[in-house]
């Protein structure tokens, strides 16, 4: 048994210190832990938030309006009743005389050359197809209705086309449908200003790939007369 020197009361007086030393340190390493917890869970609780919020943006609101049926409507993919003819075959001759195309309204073959303007134009009366083909070639989409087209539809085509570069309109007495769009070996007879090819043809069509001269002026040509 080894001899302690310091009196009994010093002996308590160290072992009281060396308890108070155990307690501080043992605070000290639970206050660390307290701090790391709540570091952790604070940053726990911000990717949380943040993650909601990511979530919220992303997701539509409950009271956002859904597309439209004319949004919905995709204006590529093929158009029903399209007849197309070989663009091979279609000559590209310019001619001063007339020109007896198999078709009406022609989708091309010889023509004036003098276009007609087709910057958006709205016109009243019969174009000659020989200047109107010529427009064709330019890219152009060319509006054709008869006089059992629905006036609201002429007036909506005319709306349509006088806001649309490289697009004409004109009456057409004897072609097979009361409205039908032709561009450069392409056509299709269409039920109204509403019937969705309209849209299908002008995205297709306008400055569309069948343009035998994409970026060809359409103004400065042959206008009302």
């Amino acid at each position: 048994m080894s001899f302690d020197p310091r009196t009994p009361m010093a002996q308590q007086h160290d072992t009281h210190r060396a308890r108070q030393r155990r307690d501080r340190a043992l605070a000290i390493s639970l206050s660390v832990l307290v701090v790391v917890g709540l570091v952790g869970f604070g940053s726990y609780m911000v990717l949380e938030k943040s993650e909601a919020s990511e979530q919220k943006r992303a997701a539509p609101t409950a009271d956002a309006k859904a597309p439209s049926a004319e949004q919905k409507k995709p204006a590529d993919g093929s158009i029903a009743g399209l007849r197309t003819w070989d663009a091979t075959k279609l000559t590209r001759n310019h001619v001063t005389g007339t020109v007896a195309y198999p078709m009406k309204p022609p989708v091309g073959g010889d023509h004036n050359p003098v276009w007609m303007n087709c910057d958006g134009e709205v016109y009243t009366k019969a174009l000659p197809d020989v200047n109107a083909v010529h427009s064709l070639e330019h890219g152009s989409v060319w509006v054709t209705y008869t006089d059992k087209a629905p006036e609201a539809d002429v007036a909506k085509l005319a709306e349509r086309v006088g806001r649309t570069p490289y697009s004409l309109m004109s009456p057409y007495e004897g072609q097979s449908g009361a409205i039908m769009l032709t561009a450069w070996g392409k056509q299709v007879t269409v039920d109204g200003a509403d019937d969705p090819r309209v849209d299908q043809f002008f995205s297709q069509f306008v400055q569309g790939p069948q343009t035998p001269e994409p970026g060809a002026t359409c103004t400065g040509g042959l206008g009302a007369q």
